[in-house]
């Protein structure tokens, strides 16, 4: 298994560090902590440095429980 250093797309931080989850998104392949997890979804566009075009995406609703 290759040793690959993959890192959160937010904080930088590795997966020697915190896990990582993946996604994919224009056909590459990206990487997030579930600490930042909540911005993609709620605030996608603090993104958008990182990957083009996701200020145009629509955040989530919040959600009353």
């Amino acid at each position: 298994m290759e040793n690959a250093n993959y890192i959160c797309i937010q904080c930088e931080r590795t997966s020697e560090e915190v896990p990582l989850i993946p996604l994919s998104y224009h056909g590459q392949e990206f990487w997030i902590c579930p600490q930042h997890l909540p911005i993609l979804i709620h605030q996608p566009a603090r993104l958008a440095d990182k990957l083009p075009g996701l200020e145009h995406l629509t955040p989530a609703e919040k959600h009353n429980h």
